[in-house]
């Protein structure tokens, strides 16, 4: 079993561009320690459109599922070091090829020297450490255009650096970097994905979910905060405002039970969250709506549940199939918790039929009428719950769960 001493943290492509290239590069490295901060034995170099970790004792297989999710890495490698002469390399570069498991069809070996003292330049090298693989490996062929394997050797000022594997990393901008949104965060598959994707471009969420206890269960506001936690690894601790729409709903209902309820509900909602994202210093809103899937999610619709709110809309899902939201869910962990079966506000008080092509001045026109309504959303507001949720609250339950 090889020991990998070194991980090489390359940046995505979009983090170099521009002059914001060394603030992005600031930004994933703290991600990095952040999310390696349980092993305080690494070591952090900074370089040109990379990072460079020190492992020590620590296992490359311990850390790799969190350097995954640090957005803004393009891809990561593990590698092994060894000292400056011809025969230590050749012997580090077969130990490299022999961690692969199974042996590639063609490979290419590529040397970057770094030391011009080095006797050998990097032409010779290509020769002098491939020579011994293929006697180790006879079945193996050297391509270079396309190697199914690509040895890659950095001749260093004190040492050379040896890796093959690259495994890829989550990508995206960096966390932040693209300023603070609102995430309107349901118990459904959609809004937790519109979430990742709006990490991705380097969005920092906070989310908002509507509540209308007792209708609703308290196992339904668990299962928010879980989604909300499923997040955690790729921003960091999210806050999560639980805002109490019952009084609201109920309001509503009471005075409208026609087919522009649930356009009005929607209306009330975004109403609601753009007056918590000035609260908190946040430029947009982010839904997990996708054009034709509901009611409330044709074309019509969006736009008149849109036009409520000044602040930019981002609805990351919008022309995305089901089957591909579900995979992203899947591979961000939400799915299985998405599906869960407690129910939230937007279930409850469906009209018969709702309206798929609501008429703007119709709509205003009915929310003139409801007269109280600034002052219940006054309300809400002032009676938002704001939680930070963390990884580590998931890590002491699982551990409290053992006694």
């Amino acid at each position: 079993m090889i020991q990998w001493q070194k991980v090489i943290l390359k940046l995505g492509e979009l983090v170099l561009k521009g002059r914001n290239r060394h603030r992005f590069e600031k930004t994933v490295y703290e991600q990095v320690k952040r999310v390696l901060a349980p092993w305080p034995g690494i070591t952090y170099r900074r370089e040109f459109g990379r990072i460079v970790l020190t492992l020590g004792t620590v296992p490359y297989e311990d850390i790799r599922p969190r350097l995954a999710k640090v957005l803004g890495l393009g891809s990561f490698s593990p590698a092994v070091t060894c000292g400056l002469s011809l025969k230590e390399v050749q012997e580090a570069s077969l130990q490299v090829m022999a961690a692969l498991g199974d042996t590639p069809r063609t490979f290419k070996v590529n040397v970057r020297r770094v030391n011009k003292q080095f006797p050998h330049d990097s032409q010779e090298m290509n020769r002098l450490v491939g020579g011994p693989i293929l006697r180790a490996y006879p079945s193996l062929r050297v391509d270079v255009h396309h190697p199914d394997a690509e040895l890659r050797i950095e001749l260093r000022e004190e040492e050379a650096l040896i890796y093959c594997v690259s495994d890829e990393g989550a990508g995206g901008f960096p966390l932040g970097s693209n300023g603070r949104a609102m995430l309107m965060l349901s118990g459904g598959i959609d809004s937790p994905v519109a979430g990742f994707l709006a990490l991705r471009q380097g969005l920092k969420v906070e989310a908002v979910h509507f509540h209308s206890y007792p209708f609703t269960s308290e196992k339904s506001q668990e299962k928010v905060k879980d989604l909300a936690r499923k997040l955690c690894p790729y921003a960091g601790p999210v806050k999560l405002h639980m805002v109490p729409f019952t009084s609201v709903q109920t309001r509503i209902h009471e005075a409208y039970r026609d087919n522009l309820l649930i356009t009005i509900l929607r209306r009330t909602m975004l109403r609601i969250t753009e007056r918590l994202a000035e609260l908190h210093g946040a430029g947009a809103i982010v839904t997990g709506e996708s054009l034709g899937q509901v009611a409330s999610q044709t074309l019509s619709s969006m736009n008149a549940i849109g036009r409520v709110v000044e602040l930019p809309m981002i609805r990351p899902l919008v022309c995305m199939e089901k089957a591909e939201i579900i995979r992203i869910a899947e591979r961000i962990d939400t799915y299985e918790t998405s599906i869960l079966p407690y129910e939230d506000c937007c279930t409850l008080f469906l009209p018969p039929s709702p309206s798929t092509n609501p008429n703007l001045k119709v709509i205003q026109s009915i929310e003139r009428n409801l007269v109280w309504l600034e002052e219940e959303i006054d309300k809400a507001v002032g009676a938002t719950e704001t939680i930070l949720i963390t990884e580590e609250d998931a890590e002491q339950d699982r551990y409290s769960s053992l006694f």
